[in-house]
């Protein structure tokens, strides 16, 4: 990684400016200099994620006495917050704040967030007693939860508006119409993928191991310290960051498009598409947008585009340009496809739950004295995405390129398909690990234990419920399985949504225009 900037000695970039609000020079601005500290940054925010929520459920269930399937839903509705508070965060930063305030604001909030947990695991009055042999577990009461809860979801929210822009202003640091920069772009997101893994390869082995070898509050405190060194770096880079102007939410164009569509529904569509309303080019902040031919799919938008006479003042909530509405239909015609990985996160989500309360019950155990902990087992997760993605673009990629006559090798929608494929021979593994572990439980005759109280829902599902609070006298299997024919269900709509979508490249070369055209012209 190097920070000279030979062609952008001098030059000042018309679409970005720095900390003081001047247009940015490329030479005093920016490139792998201020990208290092956002790298740096993300890669203690990842060890802090991962630190947390990888090693949660046996805390819930170890520490809080919570049940298996609780601390499940728990976990996975935290997870899922996060994910989901992703949209607000992009939405406050393309719009009101910027990237910038938005990471050191939210990177606040987490820390904010994990040092409530940190407090919360040292103070003996904010979680249960021990178990006693003669009046067993007590599960955490109403007010150790909702501090448990309240450091949870604040650092769902923190997380949630930080990942939302921490790839993109790293992206902003660098000038796509310098060809060096270009491709020291696409060298940032490697690192930025790179550095992802190595932060949680390190909280998988080095935290989880603290956490329960040591201490949670040592565990969770280093997390906390992380945290703020993360911010820490982050803030140190504020002079050399280049900052871009707002150029509004992508979820704002979208409700402009139907508001416009919904208002004009009663006016007749026109025969010609070349009556809708568009212009040659879009000026968007200091970049041109090139105008998007018109497609047939989900004609009711177009209606966005016509020039109502009856309205007066006109503005982007009644009247949208044609290219606003095809860019619409794009995100429309992607949905599908979205939909179909939910599925995959679902089998994901086992990685942090149910796989790792099945670890805890198994011998993990190296020589007499050291004990694998049971949330460590995920470094095989985390070992295989550092292992493939090399194997992929080394290996797989030039096979590939020449197999399927493709520059790229695979195209997306088939890395999605392989992915989707690969999680269904993770779910049967799963089931089949399980089945074979309860044979073993049964042998040594450790299924024995009480059995807690069978929660309403799991009743339908026969004598035993497949989540029970005790693995061995439960049905995890039959959840596998379950999922198994859900995702096999799920890939069989996946490849019925990607016959029918179209890639942009191609529907543009049907009416004479190649990508490349339109890349060049957003340069200039």
């Amino acid at each position: 990684m190097t920070t000279d900037h030979p062609q952008t000695l001098g030059k000042t970039l018309p679409d970005a400016w720095d900390y003081k609000g001047r247009p940015a020079e490329g030479s005093k601005t920016g490139g792998w200099g201020s990208a290092a500290m956002i790298l740096g940054g993300e890669a203690c925010e990842r060890l802090t994620t991962l630190g947390v929520v990888v090693n949660l459920v046996t805390y819930l269930t170890g520490t809080m006495h919570l049940g298996n399937a609780t601390s499940a839903t728990t976990v996975t509705n935290f997870l899922g917050t996060s994910f989901m508070l992703c949209l607000l965060g992009g939405f406050i930063a393309d719009t009101f704040l910027g990237r910038y305030l938005t990471i050191a604001i939210f990177a606040t909030v987490q820390a904010m967030g994990i040092t409530i947990l940190t407090i919360s695991t040292a103070i003996p009055s904010l979680r249960p007693p021990k178990c006693v042999n003669d009046t067993g577990c007590i599960p955490a009461n109403s007010k150790q939860m909702t501090i448990l809860y309240l450091a949870l979801y604040m650092y769902a929210l923190g997380t949630g508006g930080l990942k939302s822009s921490v790839s993109g202003f790293g992206s902003d640091q660098f000038d796509e119409t310098d060809h060096k920069e270009r491709k020291q772009m696409a060298s940032f997101f490697h690192w930025f993928f790179f550095l992802i893994n190595i932060g949680s390869l390190g909280a998988v082995t080095v935290l989880v191991y603290i956490q329960d070898n040591i201490g949670r509050r040592w565990g969770y405190g280093i997390c906390a310290c992380a945290i703020v060194l993360g911010l820490i770096v982050y803030l140190s880079g504020t002079r050399r960051y280049r900052f871009k102007k707002l150029v509004g939410s992508p979820l704002t164009q979208i409700a402009t498009v139907f508001a416009a569509a919904w208002r004009k529904r009663h006016l007749e569509m026109p025969s010609d598409p070349s009556f809708l309303y568009d212009v040659d080019v879009i000026e968007e902040g200091h970049k041109k947008k090139q105008q998007l031919p018109h497609s047939n799919q989900f004609r009711f938008l177009d209606r966005a585009a016509i020039k109502d006479p009856e309205i007066n003042v006109v503005n982007k909530w009644n009247l949208s340009t044609l290219t606003d509405v095809e860019e619409v239909k794009m995100v429309l015609r992607m949905l599908p496809i979205w939909a179909t990985t939910i599925m995959f996160w679902t089998v994901y989500a086992q990685m942090t739950t149910f796989s790792v309360s099945q670890a805890t019950t198994m011998d993990r155990h190296i020589g007499k004295s050291f004990q694998i902990p049971a949330a460590s087992l995920t470094v095989f997760f985390v070992g295989s995405i550092l292992l493939t993605v090399p194997v992929y673009d080394r290996l797989i990629v030039p096979v590939a390129k020449k197999v399927l006559k493709n520059q790229h090798g695979l195209t997306p929608l088939q890395r999605i398909a392989v992915g989707l494929v690969f999680s269904i021979i993770a779910m049967i593994a799963a089931a089949l690990c399980e089945l074979k572990r309860l044979i073993a439980a049964r042998s040594h005759g450790l299924t024995n234990d009480p059995t807690a109280e069978i929660p309403l829902m799991h009743k339908v599902t026969g004598h035993k419920p497949w989540l029970a609070d005790n693995l061995n006298q439960g049905k995890l299997y039959d959840f596998y399985w379950l999922l198994v024919i859900l995702s096999a269900l799920n890939f069989v709509i996946f490849l019925a949504c990607a016959k029918w979508y179209v890639y942009k490249d191609k529907r543009l070369a049907e009416v004479g225009i190649e990508l490349e055209e339109l890349d060049e012209h957003a340069m200039h």
